[in-house]
């Protein structure tokens, strides 16, 4: 039986490494901070010769005829909850394809999503693309309560996701409202949104 090959991609603090640690049980798991996905699905890093980093896609096209045992999963959040709990270490905003000088006191003073989540989100979810594969939507705040729906998808036994968070109360405190203002609008979006959407 061929494995199943999961590519988890997200902007950071959206649960992605939970994910990963749950799929490890039903096959190959790669954790994916590209900022954007190819049109034809890649490999990533190092993978067949490829010299990105290792959680970039590296411009090696996947054949088409294993293309069916892949399955891109990008995992968002709310913006502000994502941006305590990673968004403050410059090696993730490298990482995910942004500004590493980028403080979150710019985001505040400029009015300005300067580290691109609008634009990250966009990339994985617009839908006038023609890719050769699905990407699979999934909101973060839902997938505790609906975790077996993403099971069910994905063709593989329970995930057993348990909520695990750090407390960033004082800080969203203090920032909240001018956060807020920055990223209200795709805030907006992803309430409005279902649990899974494929595109």
């Amino acid at each position: 039986m061929t494995r199943k090959i999961f590519y988890i991609c997200s902007f950071g603090g959206c649960g992605s490494t939970m994910l990963c640690a749950a799929l490890k049980k039903f096959g190959i798991v790669k954790h994916v901070h590209s900022r954007n996905p190819p049109n034809k699905l890649e490999y990533i890093g190092k993978e067949n010769g490829g010299k990105s980093y290792i959680e970039w896609f590296n411009g090696i096209k996947i054949p088409e005829n294993i293309i069916k045992n892949y399955y891109v999963i990008y995992i968002y959040r709310n913006p502000i909850d994502a941006i305590f709990s990673r968004f403050e270490n410059p090696s993730h905003l490298e990482h995910i394809q942004s500004d590493k000088n980028v403080k979150l006191i710019d985001i505040i003073s400029k009015s300005s999503d300067l580290y691109g989540i609008q634009e990250f989100y966009n990339n994985y979810t617009r839908t006038d693309i023609k890719r050769n594969y699905k990407i699979y939507c999934v909101k973060y705040e839902d997938i505790f309560d609906k975790q077996d729906k993403l099971s069910n998808i994905l063709g593989i036994k329970n995930l057993n996701l348990k909520k695990n968070e750090s407390d960033h109360k004082e800080k969203l405190h203090q920032y909240f409202e001018h956060l807020y203002e920055v990223y209200k609008d795709i805030i907006n979006t992803m309430n409005n949104n279902d649990f899974l959407i494929i595109n």
